[in-house]
């Protein structure tokens, strides 16, 4: 094998791009490495079954090969994308509706982000901040998937030319970078428009949850501390017991929501206790001001059970009858697939590949 020297292709789109034509349609994924919590329920499940419910077309699927970033167990993955898909369908997805589906069961993702390894650009994925930190001092010990992640989160999102992505905070620089990958592709191709430039979908019942241990601290499933995050699979006196332990503090609740700035705890368990009840944090600080914790954690334990009961019985059911979840990810997996195969096809035509 040879390698040659070619000149750098234009780096940015032109001014004046055509715009993208294509149908309306969202996308998002949940990585296969471990339990969900409620700050998962939250910022995104719930949110997806809203957008489902709003007859948005929604393609949701399992990051597994995301999942492999980092080390996962090979004999426990695969349950881990079960577990994940009993969530969604647990949440209210429902399969006839949205597509759902196991990231590595659709090819496609695998070939269209090696074409976007090609498009991207080291600087780009230097100034990633997520894999700074999630690589930390150890960065020549990371993997090279790691570090190439939001490359195959850009192929995700436009294998399926998704025009919206429900993002979190922590994800909007990927999908920054998505758009200039997609902009940068159709630019250097000569192919106006044919990706679409994907817009975050940033506002949900509670974009972040933080730790019921440390309310500047995101809830996380890899905190090793479990009285941190309330888990999808909670009973119901699991539930109380960490409600009423999570850290607050001596203060009554203030009638203002910039009375909380300062108060990290309690500004999380009122976002809590709003986003649980469909409520905003002015209507429960108006409910609830005046009142010290002793009154406000009963209370939001009490929702947190009625919400999540019936989520957790499901999931528990759905993971009891793993051939039911299997049946729906192989059936989301071909109507993915067949979706995704005809853009790579004509992504390797525009590319030049060889055809038969």
């Amino acid at each position: 094998m040879t390698d040659t020297v070619t000149p750098t292709a234009p780096q940015s789109a032109p001014q004046n791009a055509p715009a993208y034509e294509g149908p309306r349609r969202i996308l998002s994924g949940i990585q296969a490495s471990g339990a969900l919590h409620l700050g998962n329920y939250l910022g995104a499940l719930k949110r997806f079954t809203e957008l489902q419910d709003q007859g948005a077309p929604c393609f949701l699927f399992v990051a597994d090969m995301h999942a492999i970033t980092v080390w996962q167990d090979p004999a426990k993955l695969a349950d881990q994308t079960r577990e994940i898909a009993a969530a969604y369908l647990a949440s209210g997805l429902d399969p006839a509706r949205s597509i759902i589906f196991p990231q590595s069961a659709v090819r496609a993702h695998a070939d269209l982000a090696w074409v976007f390894n090609c498009v991207a650009r080291l600087g780009w994925l230097d100034r990633m901040t997520q894999f700074k930190e999630k690589s930390g001092k150890h960065k020549e010990r990371s993997s090279v998937g790691l570090y190439t992640y939001p490359v195959l989160q850009a192929a995700d999102i436009l294998l399926y030319k998704a025009t919206e992505v429900p993002t979190g905070e922590d994800q909007k620089q990927h999908l920054e970078l998505t758009r200039d990958i997609a902009a940068k592709f159709n630019n250097d191709f000569g192919v106006p428009g044919f990706f679409p430039l994907p817009e975050p979908l940033t506002q949900g019942p509670a974009p972040r949850v933080m730790s019921l241990r440390d309310g500047s601290a995101k809830m996380s499933k890899s905190d090793p501390s479990d009285q941190s995050r309330i888990n999808l699979t909670d009973d119901a006196d699991t539930i109380v017991a960490k409600i009423r332990k999570a850290r607050s503090d001596a203060d009554v609740l203030p009638d203002t929501l910039e009375a909380l700035n300062d108060r990290p705890e309690a500004k999380n368990l009122v976002t809590i206790y709003a986003a649980l009840a469909d409520m905003t944090r002015e209507q429960v600080l108006a409910q609830y001001a005046g009142q010290g914790f002793g009154a406000f954690k009963p209370a939001l334990a009490e929702r947190a059970v009625e919400a999540m009961a019936p989520v957790t019985a499901e999931m528990r059911r759905l993971m009891a009858d793993p051939a039911e979840i299997d049946r729906v990810l192989k059936d989301g997996a071909e109507r993915a697939s067949a979706i995704a195969d005809p853009v790579v096809d004509e992504v390797k035509k525009i590319v030049g590949f060889w055809r038969a």
